[in-house]
């Protein structure tokens, strides 16, 4: 299979590059008014603000605004005290979290352990690692008004780490009323008691979203260090501006109008790195692993043996040179939970990692009983960093012998429309693509796409797999390292042969700002904004 160039896969989304220059219409009136203003383009607009209704990351990056957390995960990944501290009974099945003073709702109530039990009660509905915690949990009680009492049925090595995660879901902490919405439901208000508010009233859905700074707010002592320590903010507001057009928000950026550019696309790096007054880094060092996901409930892939046909299609190296381009930014591999970690193994990954094999699939799909089912594929054309990945997937399979329905929409309505189990005909699809953090996928438990819980609170595709999640009992309670990793190369194996998802290999995704930013920290769940301060340079 040929790669496809940038020019090209620009001309096979139908888009355009624009080069006029930013208008600045989407100016501050607050930064006039005096207010220390970061102005920000994310890597996507923000539509859902329900942190544990989407996993989509801006969606986290919202909640991490607004919401606070009970633990926190350090830059060595060990575990830190965030809004409590904690002990553990000898037994290792009593584990006691007490709620540090200061607490309070943005409403101005007081945090209370009552709210935080009803908390992580919610979250362990959705989340594919609290969901693993809740089997192992006998009962989550407030003792009184400071203190969550949670007790297992057996000990269970990942209490603290679970409660720490740092990436989605995130185990945000919010009143009680709002963590009793149903499961499938959105928070009707955003009350948290994090380090900045959510201006509703300036929320404009795919436009703009505000944050204010809560001056009532009390920052652990502790200096930062990823989600944890003392989230001390230093600007009056942050002001989140949507420009789907990349060429348009650099040019943005360079002239000043705005001070921040989450995801600049990778042709584009040059030119911001040649400016004196811009810096470009990684923030997330782990970096991210980019997947295409089916839907095991619709036809034709609800067939193992389309999906076997469409994976041995698919060619990771040709999605990386469409996606990034520059060997620096990316890496081919076959490991399901990240390459350089000590889960890694190509185990399974057979020609994905080697170029693909179209004739192979072509027999496979011949001998599949596929019978032309178009496959509709969700291509998001408003995210640089999910353009490239339905583009070439959609041509590889193809080439196989599919018949296939490219689809362009925004990854905010694929955030959405993937959650519909309906017949494509009525709105829902065959296959997705996304990307996660490292930190949500290093292992079986974390790794939200590795679940086989079907429908029974399956991440989206549903797939249905009993083995993998007897095989991720069975990894939580190794006795060792080695045994671990034996264990996570079984459920790779399975993920693979059953085709749970299709990793499409890893890459790192620059940030830019202006040098009149400071204090811009680095982390898996990256950015925060806590701790950066903004000159008049």
């Amino acid at each position: 299979m040929s790669n496809i160039s940038r020019r090209k896969l620009l001309k096979l989304a139908g888009v355009a590059p624009i080069v006029s220059a930013f208008s600045g219409a989407w100016v501050s009136k607050a930064s006039a008014a005096g207010k220390k203003t970061i102005t920000a383009v994310m890597h996507s607009d923000l539509r859902i603000i329900d942190p544990l209704f989407t996993t989509a990351y801006i969606t986290r990056d919202h909640g991490y605004m607004v919401f606070d957390t009970l633990l926190a995960t350090d830059s060595n990944f060990k575990v830190q005290p965030q809004m409590a501290d904690w002990k553990v009974s000898d037994d290792k099945l009593t584990y006691t979290f007490t709620l540090r003073d200061g607490l309070k709702w943005h409403d101005g109530a007081p945090v209370t352990a009552e709210d935080c039990a009803a908390s992580l009660k919610r979250w362990g509905k959705n989340d594919n690692m609290g969901q693993k915690l809740m089997d192992f949990t006998a009962s989550i009680e407030a003792a009184d008004a400071k203190t969550i009492v949670l007790k297992l049925k057996e000990p269970y090595g990942l209490v603290l780490d679970s409660i720490a995660k740092p990436s989605s879901y995130v185990p945000f902490m919010m009143p009680k009323r709002l963590a009793e919405t149903p499961v499938g439901k959105q928070m009707a208000e955003q009350i948290g008691s994090g380090p900045f508010k959510f201006v509703a009233s300036e929320f404009q859905p795919g436009v703009k979203s505000v944050y204010e700074k809560n001056t009532d707010y009390v920052p652990r002592k502790e200096p930062p260090s990823w989600t944890s320590g003392g989230k001390v903010v230093k600007v009056d507001r942050v002001e989140w501006i949507t420009m789907a057009d990349a060429q348009t928000a650099v040019n943005a950026l360079q002239s000043g109008d705005i001070d921040f550019l989450e995801a600049p696309p990778f042709d584009l790096l040059p030119v911001l790195e040649g400016n004196p007054d811009i810096k470009t880094e990684v923030l997330n060092k782990f970096g991210f692993q980019t997947l295409g996901r089916m839907n095991f409930l619709l036809p034709p892939f609800d067939n193992i043996k389309v999906r076997k046909a469409a994976l041995l299609a698919i060619n990771q190296k040709d999605v990386l040179d469409a996606l990034v381009g520059n060997p620096k930014y990316q890496q081919v591999c076959g490991a399901f939970f990240v390459c350089n970690t000590p889960l890694a193994s190509d185990a399974g990954a057979g020609d994905l990692i080697k170029g693909g094999n179209v004739e192979a699939a072509k027999k496979a799909l011949a001998e599949s009983g596929y019978d032309g089912t178009p496959i509709v594929i969700m291509a998001p054309g408003d995210v640089v960093s999910l353009k490239a990945q339905p583009i070439v997937v959609a041509e590889a399979l193809r080439k196989a012998g599919f018949k296939v329905d490219l689809q362009a929409t925004d990854w905010q309505t694929v955030v959405s429309r993937r959650a519909s189990q309906k017949p494509t005909s009525e709105g829902g699809w065959n296959m997705f693509f996304t990307n996660w953090v490292a930190a949500d996928v290093m292992n079986p438990v974390v790794n939200f796409s590795i679940g086989g819980r079907g429908k029974n609170g399956g991440w989206f595709g549903w797939a249905d797999d009993p083995k993998i999640e007897q095989l991720k009992d069975k990894f939580v309670r190794a006795s060792s390292p080695e045994e671990q990793k034996k264990i996570a190369e079984e459920i790779q194996k399975e993920a693979y042969d059953q085709v749970i998802y299709v990793p499409l290999g890893q890459y790192l995704a620059p940030s830019a700002w202006r040098k009149s930013l400071t204090g811009i920290l680095d982390g898996p769940a990256t950015p925060i904004w806590w701790n950066v301060d903004k000159s008049e340079a």
